[in-house]
């Protein structure tokens, strides 16, 4: 992103100077999160919660590190060593929940990162590649979760591996082979646990990377705003640093506030009991379910009981890898001109309920398969499709936004509510007049 008004980095200190010209780091820093990176003036709180996201992968990075440490990853002392981890080690309780409590407040935290980008039209152009890498990342995570999810070798890790590890057998023709694969047997033991230490270790590092290529693709276009309105010029933006450093710091203090709440009072209540329970591949717990951030699209995934042309277990496998890979086609399905569901009265609407359908779907997942939760499980599946698919593609054609303030400057110091209003919006198209 070029911007004309933004001050070019001279060092004035000999040292910094010498290191800039040899190796531009602080070159590279200053026009990354320093004065040199103009931001528009308006973000709000929702914003902070990339730099929350980028907190908690280097928290889960750190603590895993130690963590691997003391691990052994051998099918019949895995358990013996997480136990090895919590007594015996100095603050191991600590790592090891700090290591389980992070993985949840990190999802908490992309999954509302995810909710603003709805809102706010975050995947539009010209920030379709931000949106694709951010996808990219989510999926990344959820795989690193998975498998650090069956490394304690607990009851519910053993069955979970065993669950979702044998939904690939439903693929036709490859299916079995690729479980095979997956697992390096016929069922979770030694090498399946070799493979996922492996991989759990490994993706953190592979989503770290996908992380700077996400913030090198926001750089171009720079950053969205709750308006929607592109930066018009030098009026519209603040520095970086020290206005969104300062902002940044408040959102961090209260994440790691939440946080440590969690870890020293509940550190469990996010985990399923079974997981204290040393796996026994004769003993089939009475209710297999993943961790709560996989709830929803478990809920997808067993929402399908019946055979349709297709078994009903490739349905359910379909289903629930398509809810993530539709995201992928949604700076496509969403035609609107105007991004900001502030403007956006009708969609906003759709929005706040498909955030329910999601919790629905999470509760479903969550609980037990009686006939009563799958049925609601099935109706809030095809909702979620619904949205995406059909009602999302209609009311971006059909629908008649608010009109949009006639820049951010305009909007942040008239109120966005009696500011004059233009007659066009983004992307030059006529949008409605006001009411």
């Amino acid at each position: 992103m070029s911007f004309p008004w933004a001050e070019q980095y001279r060092p004035k200190n000999p040292v910094m100077r010498w290191l800039d010209e040899k190796l531009p780091l602080p070159r590279l820093a200053y026009n990354a999160i320093g004065a040199g990176y103009p931001v528009p003036r308006n973000l709000n709180y929702f914003w902070n919660f990339g730099v929350l996201a980028g907190a908690a992968l280097a928290i889960q990075i750190i603590t895993g590190v130690v963590l691997a440490m003391h691990y052994a990853a051998d099918s019949a002392v895995a358990f013996d060593s997480v136990e090895h981890i919590m007594r015996d080690i100095n603050a191991g309780w600590f790592l090891r929940y700090a290591h389980a409590t992070g993985a949840s407040m990190f999802f908490i935290v992309v999954y509302t990162h995810i909710f603003r980008g709805l809102y706010y039209g975050s995947y539009k152009a010209p920030r379709e590649m931000v949106w694709l890498l951010g996808v990219v990342i989510f999926l990344l995570m959820m795989a690193t979760a998975f498998m650090g999810y069956v490394l304690p070798w607990g009851q519910m890790s053993f069955w979970g591996a065993q669950v979702i590890t044998g939904f690939f057998s439903a693929i036709p023709i490859v299916g079995e082979n690729i479980r095979i694969w997956l697992l390096g047997g016929y069922a979770p033991d030694q090498a399946a646990l070799n493979r996922f230490f492996s991989l759990h270790y490994l993706l953190p590092f592979v989503i770290a990377g996908v992380i700077i290529l996400h913030i090198w693709a926001l750089h171009i276009p720079g950053s969205s705003n709750p308006t929607g309105v592109e930066v018009k010029g030098e009026q519209d933006t603040v520095p970086f640093h020290p206005y969104y450093t300062a902002k940044d710091g408040v959102g961090v203090g209260v994440f790691l506030l939440v946080f440590a709440l969690i870890l020293f009072f509940a550190p469990n209540y996010l985990g399923h009991p079974d997981n204290y329970i040393p796996a026994n591949p004769l003993s089939t717990p009475a209710h297999i379910v993943p961790e709560w951030y996989f709830w929803p699209f478990y809920a997808i995934l067993r929402s399908f009981t019946a055979d349709f042309i297709l078994p009903a277990k490739l349905w359910g496998v379909l289903a629930m890898f398509g809810s993530i890979l539709i995201l992928f086609f949604l700076p496509w399905l969403d035609k609107s001109p105007v991004r900001s569901s502030n403007y956006r009265p009708v969609y906003r609407i759709f929005l706040g309920i498909l955030l329910i359908d999601v919790l629905v779907l999470g509760w479903v997942g969550g609980s037990e398969a009686t006939p009563t939760y799958l049925i609601l499980g099935q109706i809030s599946a095809a909702y979620y499709f619904l949205h995406f698919l059909v009602i999302l593609p209609i009311v971006s054609a059909l629908e008649r936004p608010r009109p949009l303030p006639n820049s951010i400057t305009e909007a942040v110091l008239k109120g966005e509510s009696g500011s004059r209003m233009s007659e066009t919006a983004v992307g030059g198209e006529q949008a409605a007049p006001a009411e």
